[in-house]
């Protein structure tokens, strides 16, 4: 009886071991996963006068971009925008979405860009007022369709492909046959 008891003291210590080490070591904390999250932004003005992300990179610290806009010569331009200020762009673009007004959810194909609030909140809405609203306006259809466009960053592109490759690779042999198995029997050589 002894040895079992010494038995079940070893296992829970090992258990509570294995344990603080996943908390220690591999466990993100939700302001942590937030961190990862944010997003610099590079966002130019088009002739149009439509907006696209040209530059995106995530970032540790706050969310924050350079916006590019052109005078009436065309004359480029570049100032800093805060996290509060995308946040506060993003919040009234939201509301729009609430209300059925934002271009961001249009149906129909318009040429490339949006409005400055518009192409915030589509490539940033997670990091700038969560991830639940993020989920929520990219599973609308239009708004997908429309945020993929305004993207142009190769950061976007190359996520983009990442995630297409990962969900349609198949296993390959040696020898470039994939790893599906063929159902038409079994054959064997010399019959």
């Amino acid at each position: 009886m002894r040895h079992i008891s010494s038995i079940a003291g070893g296992v829970a210590l090992g258990s509570a071991g294995v344990i603080m080490m996943g908390v220690l070591s591999g466990c993100e904390t939700p302001q942590e996963q937030q961190q990862v999250q944010n997003k610099f932004l590079v966002i130019e003005q088009q002739a149009n006068g439509k907006y696209i992300v040209v530059e995106e990179m995530p970032t540790e610290g706050p969310s924050r971009a350079i916006i590019r806009e052109r005078d009436e010569y065309g004359n480029i331009s570049e100032r800093f925008m805060s996290e509060a200020e995308m946040k506060a762009l993003a919040e009234q673009e939201y509301q729009k979405v609430q209300d059925g007004t934002s271009e961001t959810i249009a149906s129909g194909e318009s040429s490339a860009g949006m409005g400055l609030a518009g192409t915030i909140l589509a490539v940033a809405a997670g990091s700038l007022l969560g991830n639940m609203i993020g989920n929520a306006l990219m599973n609308n259809k239009n708004f997908s369709k429309r945020s993929s466009s305004v993207n142009k960053s190769a950061y976007s592109r190359s996520a983009a492909s990442r995630s297409s490759a990962s969900k349609s690779s198949t296993r390959k042999s040696f020898f470039g046959s994939s790893s599906r198995s063929s159902s038409s029997g079994s054959r064997s050589f010399g019959s």
